[in-house]
């Protein structure tokens, strides 16, 4: 631990290590490193994704509605309609994605597993890692649904025409930004490069 005037190849080291145990520092330093983000991923992926395709989608349908139609009570409807029928599409679409590459993933174990003939010493952990299709398909629509609220929010409150447009693209646009943030803060990536590319 300490190496006070220690010789090494004829020269003297004058470095001392000290341990230092900040409040919980330390213990979650090892948490993190227990984390394993490539699983993380596998949700975090159909969340993000979700997210932005509730965001944009709903956004836009509700501006192309009330570019026809200034009733604020039309773009509403729209913005629902498209709530509901976009989280179950993005959630049977993100089950049967995933669901497919579950499959692959347990065929190649079983290959290996056969080809090996080691009787599954670590199977167990590699069964862990498999992808989830019931937790990416939750993940992707109620994710998509948060998404889709934004701009019907920001719609709501807004009875001008225009303001009302106006909003729905400011309100949009920071939500971009925002999700990107928070994909960054769970992922553990830079977070000005998730925000702005």
């Amino acid at each position: 631990m300490a190496n006070l005037g220690a010789r090494t190849n004829g020269i003297s080291s004058n470095q001392v290590e000290i341990p230092i145990h900040a409040n919980g520092v330390e213990s979650k330093q090892s948490e993190e490193s227990n984390i394993d983000y490539s699983q993380r991923a596998q949700w975090l992926r159909a969340a993000v994704l979700g997210a932005n395709d509730g965001l944009v989608s709903v956004a836009s349908l509700m501006m192309g509605v009330g570019a026809v139609k200034k009733d604020i009570s039309a773009m509403l409807v729209a913005g629902f309609a498209g709530l509901v029928a976009g989280a179950c599409s993005m959630a049977i679409g993100e089950f049967v994605s995933v669901y497919t590459q579950y499959d692959i993933e347990v065929t190649q174990l079983k290959r290996e597993r056969e080809g090996n003939n080691n009787g599954g010493v670590d199977e167990e952990s590699q069964r862990e890692k498999l992808p989830n299709p019931f937790q990416a398909a939750l993940a992707s629509a109620l994710a998509f649904s948060i998404g889709a609220l934004v701009p019907m929010l920001a719609a709501v409150f807004i009875r001008r025409h225009k303001i009302r447009m106006g909003v729905i693209g400011g309100a949009v646009s920071l939500a971009l930004l925002v999700f990107g943030g928070i994909g960054a803060v769970l992922g553990k990536t830079p977070v000005k490069k998730s925000c702005f590319c």
